[in-house]
This record gives C-alpha cells, structure tokens and sequence, in this order.
C-alpha cells in the first residue's frame, strides 16, 4: 500500500523515480523496490519521502476510500521502521494524518534512534511491559509498566530499552510526525 501511494504522489507531481531517490536522499533501487512492495522502507526514509512531497508520514498511509471506523486486526498492519532499523512500530490507527498510535517492542539494548531527534509532535509512550528509558538533552526518565510520558516532541528524545527484558510500548503521536 505504501509504495502504491508513493507512486501515486510522484507520478502526480511528474517525478522520476531517479529524481525523487535524489531530493530524498535514498537510491532509485531502494525507492523502485519500495514501490513495488518488495521492501519496507524505514522511517527516517518515509520522513524523507513525506518531506519532498510536503506530507506528514501518516499521509502515505491514507487511503482516501478508508471507512470511517476501522479495526486494526494483527497480522494485518502496517509497519515501520526507526532510523538504523533497529526498532519495529506497528501502526495501530490509519493513516488519516489527524493521529498515530503504534505499537513495539524494544529488545534489550535497542533504541529508537542513534542520536536525540526532535519534530513538532505531542508525543505519549504508554509502557505495557518492561522498563523504557527515555532520554532527553537535559533529563533521562525511567516508565515502568502503567506509566506513561507525555511530552512536546520537539524537545530532542530518543526511546532506550535499557533493561535485560523485552519492552512492550504504546506511542500516540499528535499530529503524526511529518
């Protein structure tokens, strides 16, 4: 579904896919095969992708015929990818662009980026299992299962799971990073 909107989005505009891998910084490889489902992109590629076009990261998940109520069934959900590849999000809202929730799990070790990365979000991690740190430039705080952290996103953050345990999380993200 991805590649066929991002398809969509750059025949629209007119663009090869050469020039569009140029404007967003990934190879016309990665890009062809993306937009024939052969692989998922990651989510630092999907922000680059949605920053060309203009669009949040959720608007490449819209499906303009989507019902008004939708169910998010496993095993038929989209995913994600973090920066590095690391960390899997499971998207658990459709993409309507008005707001995201997803779901991971953080083996021990994994963080959500390499470095503290910002956007103009409300962002709330809900943890269900596990111990998650989350870091900031100034503070580092630990959730625990039934806690949860609200904060502006454009405070630079990244997620860690420093513990010897899986970390089970729910991210609601509003607006959805662009």
């Amino acid at each position: 579904m991805i590649g066929e909107r991002l398809r969509e989005l750059r025949t629209a505009r007119g663009m090869s896919l050469r020039v569009l891998a140029e404007q967003a910084n990934v190879s016309p490889t990665l890009l062809s095969q993306v937009e024939r489902g052969i692989t998922e992109p990651s989510l630092a590629t999907l922000r680059r992708l949605a920053g060309v076009f203009g669009e949040s990261v959720a608007s490449l998940f819209a499906d303009p015929t989507a019902p008004s109520v939708w169910v998010s069934r496993p095993g038929e959900r989209t995913t994600l990818g973090a920066p590095n590849g690391q960390i899997r999000y499971e998207r658990l809202t459709p993409g309507n662009g008005q707001l995201e929730v997803l779901h991971s799990v953080l083996a021990p070790g994994e963080v959500s980026s390499e470095e503290l990365w910002s956007h103009p979000s409300l962002e709330c991690a809900y943890v269900v299992a596990g111990m998650l740190t989350v870091e900031f430039d100034r503070a580092t705080y630990t959730v625990v299962p039934g806690e949860s952290i609200t904060f502006d996103s454009s405070q630079p953050h990244r997620y860690r799971n420093t513990s010897d345990a899986p970390t089970e999380i729910v991210l609601a993200i509003n607006p959805p990073t662009p």
